[in-house]
């Protein structure tokens, strides 16, 4: 077995003979029956796969659904929040990935639909297939784990993680990272005698004080992108638009202006005059736009795959709440990096505060 070799994973090297051994650890049913999922309880922690490394998780698969029991199915709906992802490098004192379920892979709100990107998918029905094809290298031991946070109900959980082991590790090699943050809500600025264009619109902005912080990191690697979602709390018969928020990248301390200012929320995210529309792309998308004038949850995706931010000492990613700050919503995203280890430690917000607003 040789190691994570230089071929890439497009259709033209698919030919390229390689010199790996290939695992799966699954949900399947090791008495032979149909029961092929494993069941949390409410509290509950359980340890998915635990790989011997060094190699790299080549893609994850899962689907996950509620035992209502005498309970109606309403009741802790939003359990892909209270659900959470937890994966662990190498014996490492923290993990590198500690997102809510359904935000890790790619739509946040605890909500599911059917959507396509590179790195992510969520697949019919309704969404409720998940899949990840992020590489994942690690040099020791790959542990994965899911987290129930739920108070009532037992959830019934069935998982594929695809692997590859390899005879030596590569030591140029980042380690994949993902974490969630959340503002609810962001801290703008009441309108007050504002024209309704002048709040939108109006004011200046010159640093990045203030602003949403998608990710901050601190090491050697390279950001990957993100999922970004925005639940609008103005109510309002005006122009409603949530957006107008520059994009800002920090690279390893550079003063101001950074060379990466973007120039408006949807821009970042590849879309332009403030959509309304679903659409996903191989690494950009909206996958919830919204209701009229721009109302309710939204939620994009960018994915830096063909583009990655490249940072040697540190990264700050952030957006804007609004131009120059002013709008207060709910606002939460997913960020994905990889990077050297050891990496600074991070937390999971607790699942009271991670829970979606209603609509």
């Amino acid at each position: 077995m040789a190691g994570y070799g230089s071929f890439g994973s497009s259709l033209r090297d698919l030919p390229r003979l390689r010199s790996v051994r290939r695992g799966r650890a699954s949900s399947w049913d090791r008495t032979g029956g149909n029961t092929d999922n494993v069941r949390l309880l409410p509290g509950q922690t359980r340890e998915l796969a635990n790989i011997q490394g060094p190699g790299a998780i080549t893609h994850i698969w899962c689907t996950v659904a509620t035992e209502n029991g005498p309970h109606r199915p309403e009741v802790e709906g939003d359990y892909l929040r209270r659900l959470v992802l937890k994966i662990t490098w190498d014996d490492a004192a923290h993990p590198s990935v500690l997102v809510p379920l359904g935000d890790f892979f790619g739509m946040g709100h605890g909500r599911t639909g059917n959507f396509s990107s590179a790195p992510l998918q969520m697949s019919p029905q309704d969404g409720k297939g998940f899949n990840c094809w992020f590489a994942m290298p690690f040099g020791a031991r790959a542990k994965i784990e899911l987290i129930s946070e739920m108070s009532i109900k037992p959830i019934v959980f069935y998982y594929y993680v695809d692997y590859e082991t390899y005879a030596e590790a590569d030591p140029e090699l980042g380690y994949f990272h993902a974490q969630w943050r959340r503002e609810n809500p962001t801290d703008g600025a009441e309108q007050g005698e504002q024209s309704n264009d002048e709040y939108l619109f109006g004011g200046t902005n010159t640093d990045d004080a203030g602003n949403y912080v998608i990710l901050e990191a601190q090491g050697r690697g390279h950001y990957v992108g993100s999922v970004f979602n925005v639940h609008n709390l103005r109510h309002t018969t005006d122009w409603n638009w949530y957006g107008e928020g520059d994009d800002m990248i920090v690279i390893d301390g550079e003063p101001w202006p950074p060379r990466l200012h973007g120039t408006g929320t949807e821009d970042y995210f590849n879309t332009a005059w403030c959509p309304s529309e679903e659409y996903h792309a191989p690494y950009h998308g909206l996958t919830m736009p919204g209701g009229p004038n721009w109302s309710g949850q939204i939620s994009y995706y960018r994915f830096h795959v063909e583009d990655p931010v490249v940072f040697d000492r540190s990264i700050t990613v952030s957006i804007e709440h609004g131009h120059a700050n002013k709008l207060n919503n709910d606002v939460s995203s997913v960020a994905y990096w990889y990077q050297t280890l050891p990496s600074a430690p991070f937390e999971l917000a607790p699942v009271e505060e991670r829970l979606p607003r209603p609509l």
